[in-house]
Formats: C-alpha cells, sequence, structure tokens
C-alpha cells in the first residue's frame, strides 16, 4: 500500500484510503489542450480539401506537408523537453508553445500557395512542440503515480472534445458562410487565443524532478543511460504504431471519395474524435489496473480492422466505420503509451524522456505519411490503408514479443 494511504489507514479501522483526486493543473492542461484543438481542428478538418482543391496541390504534396509538420513538433520536443528538466520549469515552454500556435493561424487564411500552408504548418507545429513534452511530463509531476493513467486519460479525453468541436464548428462556419474556407480559418484564431489565456491563469508550475530550491543538473548523454530497456521498448512499440497509423489527413481524403460533400468533410474528424473522446478516460482509468499489453493489443486490433474496413469495404457508411474504429484504437493506446513512458523514466529526466520517444515517433511519422502519399497516388486508398494493416500486425507481435521477454 503507497504512503498517501496509509495515514487514512491509521485513523480509520475499516474503510481503504479515498483514492487521490485529480489535481487541478491537470485540469487546467485539459482545458488548454481543448481549446488549441478547438482552433487547429477547424483548419485541419478542411485542409487537405483546401490544398487539393483550392492550392491545386497533389496528395503526395498533402502527404508532405502532414509528414513535416507532425515530426516538426515531434523533434522540437526533444529540446523542449530537455530544456524543462535543465531549468526545472514547464510552464514557460508550455505557454511559449501555445503563444506560436496560436499566432500561426492567420497565415492558413492568407496563404496563396503549398508553400504557405508548409510554412505556417512549420511555424504551428513547432509550437506543438515546444508545449509538448514539458505539458506531458507536467502531468506527471504533479500526479500520484496510482492515478497516472486516469490523469493522462482526463487531458486527452479534454484534448480531444477539442478535436470533435472544432470540425463541427467548421462545419457550422462553411454553412453559415458559403464554403469560405480562408473565413473560417480566421475564426480559428479566437479559441487559440483563448487557450493561451488558461495557461497564464490556471497552470501552476512546479519543479521538475528536483527538490524545491534545488538547481537541476544538466541532463548530459551518459544520463540517457538510466533510461533502461523498458523505456526503450515503450518507443520502438511507440514507432511501429506511428507506421501503422499515418496522419487522419487521409481518413477525410477517403470519405470524399466515397462520396462525403466538401462542406461535411470535418465529420470525419467528428466521428473518429467523438470516439476517441468518450474512450480515453475509462481506457486511462482502465491501464491504472490492467497489463499495458492487454490494451495495446487491444487497440491495435481496432486498428487493423479499421484498415482493413478502410481498404476492402466500398461506400460511405463503411468509411465511416473504419474512422469510428480508428478513434477507438486512439482512445486505447495513446494515453497509455503517455503513461509508460512517465513510468520508465526518472522523474528528472521526464521531459527528455518524452522528447526522446516524440522524436522517434516523429521520425517514424514523416515516413508514415510521405508513403501514405505516394502509395495512394500510385496504388489508390486501398494501397495505403493494406499498408497500414500489415505495420499494425508488425506492431502486434512486436508487443507480444516484449510481453513474453520480461522478468517473471
Amino acid at each position: 500500500m503507497n504512503e498517501m494511504q496509509a495515514p487514512g489507514q491509521e485513523r480509520h479501522a475499516g474503510p481503504p484510503a479515498a483514492r487521490p483526486t485529480i489535481p487541478r493543473t491537470v485540469w487546467a492542461l485539459g482545458l488548454v489542450s481543448m481549446f488549441m484543438d478547438i482552433s487547429s481542428e477547424m483548419i485541419h478538418a478542411l485542409l487537405p480539401l483546401f490544398l487539393t482543391g483550392t492550392l491545386g496541390a497533389s496528395v503526395a504534396m498533402v502527404g508532405l506537408i502532414e509528414g513535416i509538420g507532425e515530426s516538426t513538433a515531434q523533434v522540437v520536443k526533444v529540446f523542449s523537453g530537455y530544456l524543462s528538466d535543465r531549468f526545472g520549469r514547464r510552464k514557460p515552454l508550455i505557454l511559449l508553445g501555445y503563444s506560436l500556435g496560436a499566432a500561426s493561424k492567420p497565415f492558413f487564411a492568407l496563404a496563396g500557395a503549398p508553400g504557405m500552408v508548409l510554412a505556417a504548418r512549420f511555424a504551428d507545429r513547432v509550437g506543438k512542440g515546444m508545449r509538448g513534452a514539458p505539458r506531458d511530463a507536467l502531468v506527471a509531476d504533479v500526479t500520484p503515480s496510482e492515478i497516472r493513467g486516469r490523469a493522462y486519460g482526463l487531458r486527452q479525453a479534454l484534448d480531444t472534445v477539442g478535436a470533435f468541436v472544432g470540425p463541427l464548428l467548421a462545419i457550422a462556419l462553411m454553412a453559415l458562410l458559403a464554403d469560405d474556407m480562408r473565413a473560417v480559418f480566421w475564426i480559428a484564431l479566437v479559441p487559440g487565443i483563448l487557450a493561451v489565456l488558461c495557461v497564464v491563469a490556471g497552470v501552476e508550475d512546479r519543479a521538475a524532478g528536483v527538490a524545491e530550491g534545488d538547481r537541476p543538473p544538466p541532463v548530459r548523454l551518459k544520463d540517457l543511460r538510466q533510461l533502461g530497456r523498458p523505456f526503450w521498448g515503450v518507443v520502438a512499440i511507440g514507432v511501429v504504431f506511428t507506421l501503422a497509423r499515418f496522419s487522419e489527413a487521409f481518413l477525410v481524403l477517403k470519405a470524399h471519395d466515397e462520396g462525403l460533400p466538401l462542406a461535411l468533410a470535418p465529420l470525419v474528424l467528428v466521428v473518429m474524435n467523438v470516439v476517441y473522446s468518450l474512450g480515453a478516460y475509462p481506457a486511462g482509468a482502465w491501464s491504472d489496473q490492467a497489463p499495458p499489453e492487454r490494451l495495446l493489443l487491444g487497440g491495435l486490433a481496432l486498428l487493423i480492422a479499421a484498415d482493413v474496413v478502410l481498404a476492402f469495404v466500398p461506400g460511405l457508411p463503411a468509411a465511416f466505420l473504419g474512422i469510428a474504429l480508428w478513434g477507438g484504437h486512439m482512445a486505447i493506446t495513446q494515453g497509455l503509451l503517455a503513461k509508460l513512458v512517465a513510468e520508465h523514466a526518472p522523474a528528472a529526466l521526464r521531459g527528455s524522456a518524452f522528447g526522446l520517444f516524440n522524436l522517434a515517433t516523429g521520425l517514424a511519422t514523416l515516413a508514415a505519411s510521405l508513403a501514405a502519399g505516394l502509395l495512394w497516388d500510385a496504388g489508390g486508398a486501398q494501397a495505403t490503408f493494406i499498408a497500414g494493416a500489415v505495420f499494425a500486425v508488425l506492431a502486434s507481435a512486436l508487443v507480444i514479443i516484449s510481453a513474453g521477454g520480461r522478468e517473471p
């Protein structure tokens, strides 16, 4: 029984001690993520069709822009994670990252060529990278270990509420504004500003892995030896997961190919993220009790099912079934992977551990999104989703091998 429960047991003979509550900072970070996701997804839900329809970009270019954007975010997390460990503070980098994300939004509305969209996406994802690792590390810093799965699940659930509210707003605004995507992009700035204000008012910092008043030692290369085989096993699994799960932009394109009208394109992310949001907190609570490989394999089974449906079953209803299964996979696996990173890293190296994890998965994101776009151009949607299913099967094998190789 942990130390937090012991005092309660001394005072009360019978009932067990109450479970710790999720800290206020975790709730605040969830709300910040929600507002920024509303802002980002209002744009992201329309961006593939804006690129291909308005700006004349190829699907391969969409994959390249998505891959560069997402991999940039993951690479920047290495440096932001390290800096948050080095200086012992998470909030300044979190604030800077959300501010840059908000500031990038007007440039999507002003874009006259794919290159400007790439630049705006790059700046937006640099902001995401600045805030990502410090934010995830701060959740672990402020949360007792016995409810850490719930904490990550809650933050992810609120984040994902934004991810479906944003596309719903995009649909409503497209109807009100006669399909004027640039006007929607301008309005997306408003929730971005609200996210920044929530960081300022609601997030409380704490020393990162060191006692109050101590200066944290610099993170050196030899310190990374403390990140042992279990941590690198999580990294390996995360990389293969990422290769199996390319950008959601391809879900939008698949639904459009099956007959979804332009104005309703954001429904793709609405459906995916409703499932994701509803499942994230229960999955987080489950991860506090169940073996992690059980959840990982369950999530991969949903991803394989999604890819098979999207590859082989024609029609718009089947496309949305595949999209819903994709969201179920995200709900089960994303908070769990964050929890596993936190659990396999020393407190003083949490930011760096999240940064390294996201560097590895970011490079995989670049490869996966570019390959998905090339496969789509060469062989259509079916080739793209078959490849995703193959990598999901490989990820399942890796999870099984990793679980079988653990010490009893």
